[in-house]
């Protein structure tokens, strides 16, 4: 009950703050299925995407967050509250994919960003496979989501202005299952899509790697 209190709470005011702090043009809100199981895909360019998305979506989510976070004071006591799934982007964690996979086998919503990191172009880097092998493992759709004007955020308060934001969500969508012996290109490809997906989404500037595939 504390937890479930936690996010409520914590989602009320991530509302406001965005209303109160920002400029954010929202599209695409059509496209949120009513419920999981189901994994929300963005791309990350600023520590405030993520919170972003838990104040868009209509109900509560998991969150898979870098384990760099837990070290941080006070981030880290929200996010232990929270109950995010730490995740370390350069190490295989068996526990994190076991508890990420019994989110989605319990129907819920599961959000991650593909790219494991925030950019340090400022624009889309190449997604890990991780994003496709839950996909596929545990059969549900993903939801991609475009997010664009983070990565000034807090340039921009720091100078009085609200920061400009646009969230797109996009089509949710479902991977074809294994065909072949050869997963581990399935999974590449995979992931390659959903971040093809989101830069459909995003403009120009924000396509990185994925701009000549858009």
């Amino acid at each position: 009950m504390g937890r479930w209190l936690f996010r409520r709470f914590a989602r009320l005011i991530l509302r406001g703050l965005m209303r109160l702090l920002t400029h954010t043009e929202v599209r695409g809100r059509e496209n949120i299925p009513p419920a999981g199981p189901l994994i929300v895909a963005f791309n990350h360019l600023s520590h405030v995407d993520g919170l972003l998305i838990v104040a868009l979506m209509p109900y509560p989510v998991e969150i898979i967050a870098l384990a760099d976070l837990l070290s941080v004071p006070g981030t880290a006591q929200a996010l232990r509250a929270y109950g995010v799934i730490p995740v370390h982007r350069d190490a295989f964690d068996r526990d994190v994919i076991r508890r990420a996979l019994q989110v989605l086998r319990e129907g819920k919503v599961l959000i991650l960003a593909p790219e494991a990191r925030r950019s340090v172009t400022g624009a889309l880097e190449r997604a890990r496979p991780g994003v496709a092998y839950l996909a596929l493992k545990a059969g549900v759709p993903v939801l991609p989501v475009a997010i664009a004007g983070t990565e000034r955020f807090f340039d921009d308060l720091k100078r009085f202005r609200r920061p400009r934001l646009r969230v797109t969500f996009g089509e949710p969508f479902a991977f074809s299952p294994y065909t072949d012996g050869r997963r581990r290109e399935q999974r590449r490809r995979a992931a390659d899509e959903v971040m093809v997906r989101i830069a459909r989404m995003l403009p120009p500037r924000y396509r990185g790697v994925y701009e000549d595939r858009v």
